[in-house]
């Protein structure tokens, strides 16, 4: 992703907190070098300055073939807004768009349910792992939900897990790419925020808001 340094995110607790408020991503990898992706909900984890990302694919789905070797990219997109040119001070001026997003980067291993009679502990750790991946993912999007997940049949549970891959990815780097026009004056910035807070789309309203929090958090740095 091209990021100007005008429109450079770089502090991750902002970043990891934006991947989780949207957290349904876009998965892609290369597979037979030809790019392929998914859109799947992630569970985004910080723990001592360490990203990771983790979900499941459907088994039949051939992407997660591709795990374990090479790098995958997870797209977690924001708002956005068009950005009209009678907005700016100059007419000299034309349109853009604005936007908000992250990009992470790293190397996916797959979680499979592979029991072994001939290996006992490798079932057991891959049972353990493909479990710990899916209570994770309830506790993120449905924490009630496991009362009734556990209580389900054993051999269901099983069935269910047999057919997908789940997977962890480290995140080895980020982008983060804020395009808010802060390469534009202040007024232009205050007059488009304005323009946008005040359209009749929860889009536009939201970059508007990142515009407005973002000029008011240089204007405090500079008291």
């Amino acid at each position: 992703m091209y990021v100007p340094t005008a429109f450079r995110e770089e502090n991750i607790e902002n970043l990891v907190a934006f991947m989780r408020a949207h957290s349904f991503a876009t998965l892609i990898s290369m597979r037979n070098q030809v790019p392929v992706a998914t859109h799947v909900p992630l569970v985004v984890s910080l723990k001592e300055d360490v990203i990771t990302l983790s979900g499941h694919l459907a088994k039949q789905n051939s992407q997660w073939q591709s795990f374990g070797d090479n790098e995958s990219l997870a797209v977690f997109t924001g708002p956005h807004a068009y950005v009209s040119p009678t907005a700016y001070e100059k007419r000299e001026n034309v349109p853009t768009w604005n936007y908000m997003a992250v990009h992470a980067y790293g190397i996916p291993k797959p979680i499979v349910l592979a029991p072994s009679p001939d290996d006992p502990d490798r079932s057991r750790e891959s049972r353990e792992s493909m479990e710990t991946m899916i209570d994770d993912m309830i506790e993120t999007y449905e924490v009630d939900y496991k009362s009734q997940w556990d209580a389900l049949a054993e051999n269901y549970r099983v069935g269910q897990m047999k057919g997908i891959v789940g997977f962890e990815m480290t995140v080895t780097r980020l982008d983060g790419k804020y395009k808010l026009s802060q390469n534009r004056s202040h007024t232009d910035q205050a007059n488009v925020a304005h323009m946008l807070i005040h359209q009749n789309d929860s889009e536009a309203q939201a970059i508007g808001e990142a515009m407005q929090q973002n000029l008011e958090s240089h204007d405090d740095a500079k008291e």
